[in-house]
C-alpha cells in the first residue's frame, strides 16, 4: 500500500517507530511463548507415543490406551494454543508430534484388532496421518517377525495384508513433498521394508511346510518326498 501523504514532524515519526516496537515486542513475545509451550508439548507427544508402542508390543493394550489418549489430549492442547500462529504450527516438531501420534494410534489398532481412527477422529491433517501410518508399517513388520520366533504364525499373512494395503495408499499420493511433508521418503522406506518382510514371511512358511512334510514322513503318515523341491513344497 503506498505511504500516506498526509505530513509528519519528525516527533511524531519517532513515536510511532516506538509504537511499532511496543506492538512488535509484544507479538514477539506471544509467538515466542506459544512456540516453546508447543515444542514442550509436541516432545511430550512423542515420548507417550513411543511408550504406547512399546506397551502394545508387551500386550499391555490398557496401558497402551491410556499413553496414546494422553499424547491426544496434549495434540488437542497445542491446536488450541496455536491458534493465530501459523508460523509455529507448521514450523515442523508440531507435525512430528502429531505423526507419532498417529503411528501410535494405527499400531494399537491393528495390534488389537480394533477401529482403525480417521484423521478427523485423531485431530490432525492427511499429510501427518499419512506419514504416522507409513510408520506404522515398520511396527507390522516386528509383530510378524516375533511370531515367527514363536512359530506362531496366525496372523502373520493378515498383517502382511495391512502392510500391502498401507503401501497402496501411499504410492496414489502423486503431490509435491510440500504438500506431503516428505511422504514420498517415507513411502521408499515402506517398499523396502514390505520387501524384507515378505521375503522373511515366505522363507519361513516353505521351511514350515517342508518340516510338517518331514514330520508326517517319520510319522509313517507319509510317502518320502522324491526330492527336495517336493519337501518344501508340501507335496
Amino acid at each position: 500500500m503506498a505511504s500516506s501523504t498526509i505530513p509528519e514532524t519528525p516527533d511524531e515519526q519517532k513515536r510511532k517507530i516506538r509504537g511499532i516496537e511496543d506492538k512488535a515486542q509484544a507479538r514477539f513475545s506471544e509467538t515466542h511463548d506459544a512456540r516453546e509451550l508447543a515444542f514442550r508439548l509436541s516432545r511430550e507427544v512423542i515420548r507417550n507415543s513411543a511408550n504406547s508402542i512399546r506397551a502394545t508390543h508387551r500386550g499391555e493394550f490398557d496401558q497402551a490406551r491410556e499413553l496414546v489418549a494422553t499424547a491426544g489430549r496434549m495434540v488437542k492442547e497445542i491446536e488450541g494454543r496455536l491458534d493465530g500462529h501459523p508460523a509455529v504450527y507448521y514450523a515442523g516438531f508440531v507435525e512430528d508430534g502429531q505423526k507419532e501420534y498417529v503411528e501410535a494410534s494405527a499400531t494399537l489398532a491393528f495390534a488389537e484388532s480394533s477401529a482403525l481412527p480417521t484423521p478427523d477422529e485423531l485431530g490432525v491433517g492427511y499429510a501427518p496421518y499419512l506419514n504416522g501410518l507409513a510408520e506404522s508399517v515398520g511396527e507390522l513388520r516386528r509383530f510378524i517377525l516375533d511370531g515367527l520366533r514363536r512359530d506362531d504364525f496366525s496372523r502373520c499373512e493378515e498383517l502382511m495384508e495391512l502392510m500391502d494395503e498401507v503401501y497402496s495408499i501411499l504410492v496414489s499420493m502423486d503431490f509435491p513433498e510440500a504438500i506431503t511433508r516428505g511422504l514420498r521418503r517415507t513411502t521408499d522406506m515402506v517398499r523396502g521394508v514390505l520387501e524384507r518382510t515378505r521375503g522373511d514371511l515366505t522363507l519361513a512358511l516353505r521351511q514350515r511346510r517342508l518340516e510338517q512334510t518331514l514330520a508326517r514322513f517319520e510319522a509313517g503318515r507319509g510317502e518320502p518326498p522324491s526330492s527336495p523341491r517336493q519337501a518344501q513344497d508340501g507335496v
